[in-house]
């Protein structure tokens, strides 16, 4: 039996204990409440022991880009477990369709069984080629529509569990409910389309935005539009709280409109590595300045990391710690139908952080496995 000690998060609030893993699950936890206040500002400065975090928007770390294929989910997967990302969605490019089929039967194997000392990839985020190809942010040039027969031969070469799609597209809207049969989760992003097309899709089986507020119409008080739409009716959304990508006010609007909005890193090569030029699935990207971006300085994700964005959500934001571990563990893990996953309960998977006051990671442990924070990756 693993036990790991301090101000462990349950869903009730937070004890002062002790979590007990046995075979790769968390068997108890004991322990006494307190409150937040204390485990802040109380005179014992114990360990904070919060969720592994979960991250559905993963396209690449330390030099390795997801649509590259080999062993470079294995690479990434071992990156962001580092910094306490314990479980996470492989991110596909826009891009004709044997690069993508290449790169998700590449993929495969890491789904299929965790490689010791790297996160769990759950499956994959398409997140192309199903977009607006007016809206195509840092996307190559290869959207189109969607079709069912077409979504269901590259879940063949690996399981897909989010797909972001464009509403507005020929047959997308009517394609929403097939696709929620089948299985999967649907997020709108990479958009042109109204406020309109946004609660359409929404009724039809979509449940959440991709990156919300970057690559969709704004708000207008006369055009509310796909960020409108999101807010007047979503309960999930992810956000990139690199406070880069979106302004710490509209990440305070979205925070109080979508009950359950969520962060992603939406990390590419760069993430973990030295400014310089890297790969994004077809395109050259250059990190700088904090951020990594197209020749013509359009942002292409980023090089954000999860424990980086609970900083950002509680130092910057001003967010309770219960409150940001929430969003950057348990409501992705929600919007995914984990209950295993995401929190720290009896029979959940072990998947752990443990964290010291200014939120640095000290322990990551994924699945019973403690991780070698000092040779992983």
């Amino acid at each position: 039996m693993r036990t790991v000690d301090g101000f462990i998060l349950t869903p009730e609030g937070f004890v002062q204990g002790q979590l007990h893993i046995e075979q790769g699950r968390i068997a108890r936890i004991s322990g006494t409440p307190v409150s937040e206040y204390e485990v802040r500002h109380g005179a014992q400065a114990l360990p904070i022991v919060l969720p592994g975090f979960v991250d559905v928007h993963v396209h690449g770390g330390g030099g390795f880009d997801t649509m590259e294929g080999g062993e470079s989910a294995l690479r990434m997967a071992r990156v962001h477990v580092r910094h306490g990302t314990t479980s996470l969605l492989a991110t596909t490019m826009t891009a004709p369709l044997d690069e993508i089929r290449s790169a998700m039967a590449a993929l495969a194997q890491q789904v299929r069984e965790r490689a010791p000392g790297s996160a769990r990839v759950l499956g994959v985020h398409l997140e192309g080629p199903y977009i607006n190809p007016g809206k195509l942010g840092a996307q190559p040039a290869f959207a189109k529509a969607a079709t069912l027969e077409e979504v269901m031969d590259l879940h063949a070469q690996a399981p897909i569990r989010l797909i972001t799609l464009a509403p507005e597209l020929e047959g997308n809207l009517a394609l929403l409910p097939q696709l929620r049969a089948a299985g999967f989760q649907v997020q709108i992003g990479h958009t042109l389309g109204s406020y309109e097309d946004g609660v359409a899709a929404l009724q039809q089986g979509a449940e959440g935005f991709t990156h919300l507020f970057n690559a969709m119409p704004g708000l207008h008080h006369r055009e509310p539009g796909m960020v409108g739409a999101a807010l007047a009716h979503a309960r999930y959304a992810e956000i990139i709280p690199d406070l880069l990508h979106v302004h710490p006010g509209a990440i305070r609007v979205a925070l109080r409109s979508i009950p359950c909005l969520f962060c992603v890193t939406d990390s590419t090569a760069a993430a973990g590595m030295p400014d310089g030029d890297y790969r994004l699935g077809r395109h050259t990207v250059k990190k700088c300045l904090g951020g990594v971006r197209l020749p013509d300085g359009t942002l292409a994700g980023s090089t954000l990391t999860m424990d980086q964005a609970l900083r950002n959500l509680v130092f910057q934001l001003g967010l309770e710690i219960a409150d940001a571990s929430q969003r950057v563990s348990t409501f992705a893990a929600d919007f995914l139908g984990l209950d295993d996953r995401g929190r720290l309960a009896a029979g959940a998977h072990a998947d752990v952080v443990v964290l010291d006051r200014g939120l640095q990671l000290q322990r990551v442990v994924v699945e019973g496995e403690e991780i070698d924070l000092a040779n992983a990756g």
